[in-house]
């Protein structure tokens, strides 16, 4: 998949030693063709990389009002309704949709952005935070200007642009607010020692809320010692995993003390799980006493989901004992035992809002970022540290 100018017919057709007209007609395919000649122009489109352009498909009836969504996964319920704003807002215009999933392959990622290329969809969206390293820079732009190159767009749905200057529209949500705010109903409640669940270093949206989680505390006084961020990364077997071993601890690490994480996936368990201390980031102190908490921060509902799990199999009740916090309320959290109190994230909104922003403007969509507010949704998960805990002190076990 070639980021150059655009290839044009005229380019095929001396590529192929043919007129324009009979090289329409091959890609049209809409008119016989000899054999040879069919072959010898389908060569020299494949050689040049040659894409008919989606918008002069389109003025000829020939264009397809197409737009694929490409997700790590479907089983999660954020992509879902994600994917589900996409489709509904697609289907209200009279187009149709497409999806893929990539299980955060990103070879997978390139062959379905270059097969919808080809196959001609107008948009192209890309879901979900991604750890935004070098490798990850160079694909998208690679992405956005083959798609810009063939008369399509490219839009990233909840991850960042690596390059303001790159032809891509972005629509994503705060998270760094709603982490904020959450972690301040926390401490509006009472609590001091707080733990996050579910970080993943390097993955933009769960650094985001990480960031926001940690700032709240320091609006409150807080030192950055107080910040306790356990990297299990995401899922309801992770968050189970993670929480069990925290109790089994009797809490989290206090300052100093570090673990070494292992390989942690934005949506599946992990194998292990490490604690980041903020204050003292790379030095260890394994004697170092446990500081126990009195709140959970799950990184997402599912974290909060396996949380729940393992603190009743503990014997604990939330929120008695521990409150437990989650984001993005998905549908099933205000079914949680106790209905979990959450930040809801407009996931449907988001996939609605990439196709229509990309629709309403697209000559000036590309290189736009859109953001979407985040709000928290209180239920029955949080009350005020038990008596004689405020500030830490001993979790039953």
């Amino acid at each position: 998949m070639t980021s150059k100018g655009r290839v044009t017919i005229r380019e095929v057709a001396e590529r192929a030693g043919v007129s324009m007209a009979t090289v329409s007609r091959v890609l049209s395919g809409n008119h016989p063709v000899p054999a040879s000649t069919r072959a010898r122009v389908l060569r020299a489109a494949r050689d040049l990389d040659y894409v008919a352009n989606a918008h002069a498909r389109a003025l000829v009836g020939g264009g397809r009002k197409m737009v694929a969504v490409v997700l790590r996964q479907v089983t999660s319920p954020f992509y879902a309704q994600v994917a589900e704003g996409v489709e509904a807002e697609a289907a209200a215009r009279g187009w149709l949709c497409l999806v893929g999933t990539t299980g955060g392959d990103p070879g997978r990622e390139l062959e379905f952005v270059q097969l919808m290329r080809e196959e001609g969809a107008r948009l192209v969206i890309l879901v979900g935070g991604v750890v935004e390293d070098d490798a990850y820079r160079e694909r998208v732009a690679h992405y956005a200007q083959a798609l810009a190159s063939a008369g399509a767009r490219l839009v990233l749905c909840g991850r960042p642009a690596p390059d303001p200057d790159i032809p891509a529209l972005v629509v994503e949500f705060d998270n760094e607010a709603g982490a904020r705010a959450i972690t301040g109903h926390l401490l509006s409640a009472g609590h001091r020692r707080i733990v996050f669940l579910g970080g993943l270093p390097g993955n933009t949206a769960l650094d985001a809320r990480v960031a926001g989680y940690r700032a709240a505390l320091a609006e409150h006084g807080l030192g950055p010692e107080a910040a306790h961020v356990v990297d299990c990364g995401l899922g309801r077997a992770a968050g189970h995993r993670a929480m069990t071993e925290l109790l089994k601890a009797g809490g989290v690490p206090g300052p100093g003390d570090t673990a070494t994480p292992e390989t942690a996936t934005p949506d599946t368990a992990t194998s292990g799980t490490a604690t980041r201390d903020t204050a003292n980031p790379g030095t260890a102190t394994p004697d170092a006493a446990p500081a126990r908490f009195t709140a959970v921060f799950a990184g997402d509902d599912m974290v909060a989901a396996g949380a729940l799990r393992a603190i009743a199999d503990a014997g604990l009740r939330v929120p008695q004992d521990i409150s437990v916090v989650g984001y993005n309320d998905i549908p099933l959290a205000e079914d949680f035992n106790p209905p979990l109190t959450t930040v809801r994230t407009p996931a449907e909104e988001l996939g609605r809002a990439a196709v229509r922003i990309a629709l309403r403007d697209p000559e000036h969509a590309a290189g736009a970022h859109h953001l979407l507010g985040t709000h928290i949704v209180v239920r029955d998960s949080v009350q005020p540290p038990p008596p004689g805990r405020e500030d830490g002190g001993s979790t039953p076990v």
